[in-house]
């Protein structure tokens, strides 16, 4: 029974993926799609909000298919650390609008670390996503690839980025070997994580819990 209700559940997520509140990034999600036949591009949950999104959340994935179909922090556990620091600082979804470095998922293509090349594509996606959510101010990049875009980003940005007072934070990933070490040592990580998101949520009028 669980493993139905867990099925529904993804399938009313699925189905309100274009509603109003996360219409406009989706839409730009399958222009994307469109852009490179064959590919795949995972959407935004629509528990996240175009209008409210105060901080953009950038994951260094691998080109890996969520089961969702929606952008993740990663691994389940990576998914357990995002989620459970959102509670811990109240910080609502809809306050956040989570982004892979390279959007696409390509057929074939080897599960490897992103290129340079993916991480230079990724960024008019990018671009365009900001465009969008227009009262984002904070970009929080978890992973190499993310630092680097994130860099990308505030060379490329338009003044209209730059007017926002906008920040970008670097930090770990949540999952995988970036984590890997001793209790106490993966809290340290995990202890930075929270500092960065806490930070970003001062700057952009943000209350924490």
């Amino acid at each position: 029974m669980q493993d139905l209700a867990t099925d529904t559940f993804r399938e009313q997520l699925w189905n309100r993926r274009f509603d109003p509140n996360i219409a406009e990034v989706n839409e730009l999600c399958d222009s994307l799609k469109e852009s490179k036949p064959g590919s795949e591009v995972l959407y935004v949950d629509p528990a996240h909000s175009t209008d409210e999104c105060r901080i953009i959340s950038l994951f260094s994935n691998t080109r890996t298919h969520a089961e969702t179909g929606f952008v993740t922090a990663g691994d389940q556990e990576a998914s357990t650390r995002m989620l459970g620091m959102q509670w811990q600082l109240g910080l609502r979804p809809e306050y956040i609008i989570p982004w892979n470095v390279y959007p696409w998922i390509e057929p074939g293509e080897p599960l490897t670390k992103l290129t340079p090349a993916h991480v230079a594509d990724g960024l008019k996606p990018l671009l365009r996503l900001l465009a969008i959510a227009t009262r984002a101010s904070a970009l929080v990049a978890h992973g190499n690839e993310a630092h680097r875009l994130a860099d990308q980003l505030m060379k490329a940005a338009p003044q209209s980025v730059h007017r926002r007072g906008f920040k970008t934070f670097k930090v770990r990933s949540l999952g995988g070997r970036s984590f890997a070490g001793t209790p106490e040592r993966q809290q340290e990580y995990l202890d930075a994580i929270h500092a960065a998101y806490a930070e970003a949520m001062a700057r952009t009028g943000l209350q924490r819990r």
